[in-house]
Order: structure tokens, then C-alpha cells, then sequence
């Protein structure tokens, strides 16, 4: 089967849960999503997959449940809080659910939640020294939904003798209750990748998981200006982001993508209040994101957060493609609920597209960047780091051909092939990773056969075929990774099993 394209029309914004929604309406398969997300060794939480009606449409709608204890409880900072208590929320992907411009008019105070498992109540017309057993009598269910958008939020806690939460009282200005519940965990980028490295997913999976990741770490550094390494995932290391974040790219392989076109993102306007304090719309995580990567922002008058962080990253890491082909086909379409009511409906629309091209052609025509340089002072070792790097980061390929430079001196021609977007980023790792002072460069059309990845079955395991067509021809490559690995694990040779794979693929 032929890589599909999907488009991504993100008119109300886009966030980790709505996108896994919409790819799960377009068909991903849920027993091989329960399955990964299995595998990951993740507990405290399950996921609710529901269809839900937004405007008279209906969509589908992925939550993902933190574990919930039975019993309300609220604490005041003005109090001492009782031990052995925890406070968990369902959290979807967003910094927080509250915009500072709504109003306070609830009995029961303003719940403010977002991903780092931190969370504020507020209460305009109660006493802040009522005590926990005032408090408690509340039911969750008399939480009212307000006018900014929650559309179930849950707040829980209870008390247990033999666990003891991170849990604390905080002076705040205006005596605010404050409540750290659950477990609080900062994982880095490095805990992230263990944890998605040691699942069952498939490698591409893994890729598109990890390079996710990456970028969120990238913006976040640079917002709090800290080495990447030292990042701690208050928002994104939280297990309903993990989940939100894997589960995309598992939706993702299962449906066999290739290419993907993401409209403008639509983001809102305003401010609002997270773990880090007052931030404005949008947060300095989606401008760094949408900066580095060339992301088209269009700026709307809702009073709100509609691009998520990881929104923005799962765009960053996945998009293939800048604009629609004139004429395509809609093949399937999905619908992913969003979490917030606003004027508009809030739901990411998904796309299976194909290209009305002549069927008989056999060729994809291309726009490309080719990047050359000259090196005649650089170590070896740094040329094969620049290569690597150059490729991590999205180039089409990297190459090097051995030339001779004035006076006769033995030299190499580097050359990268780059989409548009990326070929800022090509110089940037050239100036730096190369001794290089100078970089040609010009855009080129190239025609690419049309192929797919092929996964083939052999006595000694699975190995990847590339499967290309021309005319009434097909030719089968096996990836060479796929060959080494099959040859490390089998003592055979590389010759052998490399024409083993291509005639079984050829077979089947």
C-alpha cells in the first residue's frame, strides 16, 4: 500500500488530544493504539474513547483519565494541609483551562487546571478560612461549567493513612486556595526517550514520538533559558501528555502516513495563568515552536488558548508539506473534539486526500533546495557528525564527493537536498558542524518515483523493503539497517540476506 497524505485544517486551533481523536475517526486501529500505549509502562491513568456532539457534529472525543480518588476535598493555603491527601485532574495537553478576563461568579470558586499538575481554586463569595469539612461537602458534580470552557473537569481527593502526596500550603496574595496533588514528576527528555525506547511501539513510532518531544524540549529551553538537558517536563513529562503525545504517533504509523499538510495554525488572543505565572496568548513555548519551524500563525479575536505546545509540535515534527495540491480527492475525513467551548466550533478536521494527477504518470514531481559546499580543512569525523546532524534535522540527503581544489588540494563537495523550510536550518548546522565560510545554493525540480515501505517476514526476522514503481515495473530495495540487523542477529552474510528479502518481497 501506497503512503497516504493527511491534511490537518487547524481553523480552531489544534491541541495532543484533538489530533489523536481525529486520527482515530480516520480509521487508526484502537486495539493497536490500547496495545502500545500498553507497553509503555505508564500507569495512573486510563483513556476514554467517546463520540460527542459539538454544533449538531459529531466527532470523536480521546480523554485521557487520571487515576480519580472518590472524595472531594479542597484545601486553603490559609490552612494547614492534612496529610496523606491526594489531589489529581483530568488534564488535556493545555497549559491551564482559564482566561484571566473571565468572570468569578461561581459559588464554588474558579477552577484553574492545566498539565503540570498544579491548580488553583478561587472563590469570590465565600470566606477563605473555611475548613476542609466546609469544603468537603461539595460534590464534583456541582462544578458548573464555565463560560470560558471546561467541559468536564473533574477535582478529587482523598484521604490515605499509608500514602503521603506532595501536598503544601503557599502564601498567595489574596489567600488563594493552592494544591499540589498527584504525583508530581519531572521527567527530562532523556527519562521521556527511555520510556518510549524500552514500549513495544514500531520504530517510526518511536521517531515520531521522540522528535515530538525533542521540540517541545527545544522551545521550552530556549523560553526559560536553560541547556535542553536540564529541561524538566512540567507540562509535557505529565502522563496524560505522554500518552497524548505517543498516541499520535501510533495513529500515525497505523495509518500508514507519508506526507502532511497542515493549514495556518488559528491561535486566540489574551492571557493566561499557569505554573509559570501571567503569560500571554500565545505562550512563549507555541512562539518559539512556530519561530524555529516557519509555522503560518493567523491571530483570531477568541479570548483563549487554541494552540497547545505539543499542538504546535506534532505540526513541527510531522508536516511534510506547506499548501494543498490544486485538485485532490477527500478520501475519509475525521473529527477530534476539542476540551473548550468558544463562539466557533472547537474541533481539528482530518483529511485522507489524493492527488487527481494523470494515472498514467508514474513520477511525483518536486521542488527541492540543493546546498553545496567546499571543504578542504575538516576532520573526518566532524564531516560524519555534520552528515548525521543534517539528516536528524530534515534534510532529504547528504552527500560528498571528493574533488580538487586550487593548487591541486584534495577537497570535498558537500551537498545537502532540503525542502524550503528547512534551508535555514541546512546553513545553520553547515557554518557551525563544517569548516565551511561559504554555501552555494538553488532550487531544482526533481521527479521521484512513487513507493511505499513494506515490512517482510524471513526465517531470521522482519526486515523494511522500499517498493518503488515505474511503467509496469516494480523494484524492491531492502533498507540496509533492516539487513544489518538481521545479520548481527544471525551470524549469516550481508549478500545473502539482502537477496533473500528482495525475492520474498518480490513473492508477497
Amino acid at each position: 500500500m501506497l503512503k497516504k497524505t493527511l491534511y490537518l485544517e487547524c481553523y480552531s486551533g489544534i491541541s495532543g488530544d484533538m489530533t489523536v481523536a481525529s486520527l482515530i475517526d480516520l480509521g487508526a486501529d484502537v486495539e493497536v493504539l490500547t496495545a502500545g500505549l500498553d507497553s509503555l509502562n505508564v500507569d495512573g491513568y486510563k483513556i476514554e474513547i467517546s463520540r460527542k456532539a459539538i454544533n449538531s457534529i459529531e466527532t470523536c472525543d480521546f480523554h485521557v483519565i487520571l487515576d480519580v480518588p472518590e472524595t472531594n476535598y479542597m484545601v486553603d493555603d490559609n490552612k494547614n494541609t492534612p496529610s496523606g491527601v491526594t489531589f489529581e485532574t483530568h488534564s488535556h495537553d493545555y497549559y491551564h483551562k482559564h482566561n484571566l478576563e473571565h468572570s468569578h461568579d461561581h459559588n464554588l470558586g474558579h477552577l484553574k487546571e492545566h498539565t503540570s499538575e498544579h491548580c488553583h481554586i478561587q472563590n469570590s463569595e465565600h470566606s477563605h478560612e473555611q475548613n476542609s469539612e466546609n469544603i468537603n461537602e461539595h460534590k464534583a458534580e456541582n462544578l458548573r461549567e464555565h463560560s470560558g470552557g471546561y467541559k468536564h473537569v473533574h477535582l478529587n481527593a482523598r484521604l490515605k493513612q499509608s500514602e503521603s502526596k506532595h501536598i503544601h500550603s503557599h502564601s498567595h496574595e489574596g489567600g488563594h486556595p493552592h494544591i499540589h496533588y498527584g504525583h508530581h514528576e519531572h521527567r527530562n527528555l532523556n527519562d521521556i526517550n527511555t520510556i518510549i525506547d524500552g514500549s513495544a511501539i514500531s520504530d517510526n513510532a518511536k521517531q515520531i514520538a521522540k522528535k515530538i518531544f525533542y521540540i517541545v524540549a527545544a522551545a521550552e529551553s530556549k523560553a526559560h533559558g536553560k541547556p535542553i538537558e536540564e529541561v524538566h517536563f512540567h507540562e509535557v513529562g505529565a502522563v496524560d501528555s505522554i500518552v497524548d503525545i505517543v498516541a499520535v504517533s501510533i495513529c500515525l504509523d497505523n495509518l500508514n502516513i507519508g506526507d502532511v499538510i497542515v493549514s495556518e495554525l488559528y491561535e486566540g488572543t489574551g492571557h493566561i495563568n499557569c505554573q509559570h505565572g501571567v503569560l500571554p496568548v500565545p505562550v512563549p513555548a507555541v512562539v518559539n515552536i512556530v519561530t524555529e519551524h516557519q509555522l503560518p500563525l493567523h491571530i483570531t479575536s477568541i479570548n483563549g488558548e487554541l494552540v497547545t505546545p505539543t499542538g504546535a509540535a506534532i505540526v513541527a515534527a510531522i508536516r511534510t508539506k506547506e499548501v494543498l495540491p490544486k485538485e485532490f480527492k477527500i478520501m475519509k475525513v475525521g473529527l477530534g473534539a476539542g476540551k473548550r467551548n468558544y463562539e466557533r466550533p472547537s474541533f481539528l478536521r482530518a483529511m485522507l486526500i489524493e492527488t487527481s494527477t494523470n494515472s498514467s504518470s508514474d513520477t511525483v514531481p518536486d521542488k527541492v533546495w540543493v546546498l553545496e559546499a567546499n571543504i578542504d580543512d575538516c576532520s573526518g569525523e566532524a564531516m560524519s557528525i555534520a552528515m548525521e546532524t543534517l539528516l536528524q534535522n530534515g534534510a532529504k540527503d547528504v552527500y560528498y564527493t571528493p574533488i580538487f581544489m586550487k593548487k591541486n588540494r584534495p577537497a570535498y563537495l558537500l551537498g545537502v537536498i532540503s525542502s524550503e523550510d528547512k534551508v535555514e536550518k541546512m546553513e545553520e548546522i553547515i557554518f557551525t558542524h563544517t569548516t565551511t565560510i561559504g554555501i552555494r545554493k538553488q532550487e531544482a525540480l526533481r521527479s521521484t518515483l512513487n513507493r511505499e515501505i513494506k515490512s517482510v517476514t524471513t526465517p531470521y526476522g522482519e526486515a523494511l523493503v522500499k517498493v518503488c514503481t515505474y511503467h509496469d515495473k516494480t523494484f524492491y530495495y531492502p533498507e540496509a539497517d533492516s539487513i544489518k540487523k538481521l545479520c548481527n542477529e544471525s551470524g549469516k552474510d550481508y549478500i545473502t540476506l539482502y537477496s533473500l528479502v528482495q525475492t520474498l518481497a518480490s513473492q508477497g
